[in-house]
């Protein structure tokens, strides 16, 4: 059974950061993401990776401030955020899929985690 756990929001001012973490069970998938769904707007991609070869991608509004890597051994996907602005106030969701596909494209991922809240105050 598929199983997604996310852990690591939390409140922080502006500038400030926070490390996102998702756990997952059964085999390894071939690309995993990070979306993020701020009060009153749609979900929306902001970063994901290929879980073999490693290769990553982000929105254009986070480059260079957050970064995805994966734990292979431990089967992990990680979301540092760094510099974090109030508008990157949302619930961070952790998603994986074993198809291929856009990577950018939320309807491509088939399990979803339950959601970790992000708060940016200014």
């Amino acid at each position: 059974q598929v199983q997604l756990v996310e852990s690591g929001g939390g409140l922080v001012q502006a500038g400030g950061s926070l490390r996102l973490s998702c756990s997952a069970s059964g085999r390894a998938f071939s690309r995993m993401g990070w979306f993020r769904q701020a009060p009153g707007k749609g979900r929306e991609f902001v970063a994901a990776i290929r879980w073999s070869e490693g290769n990553t991608y982000y929105i254009d509004s986070v480059k260079g401030r957050f970064t995805i890597s994966r734990d292979k051994a431990e089967n992990t996907l990680y979301l540092q955020m760094n510099s974090l602005k109030p508008e990157d106030t949302a619930v961070y969701y952790c998603a994986a899929t074993f198809r291929l596909g856009p990577l950018m494209d939320k309807e491509k991922y088939d399990y979803w985690g339950q959601g970790t809240q992000v708060t940016v105050s200014s």
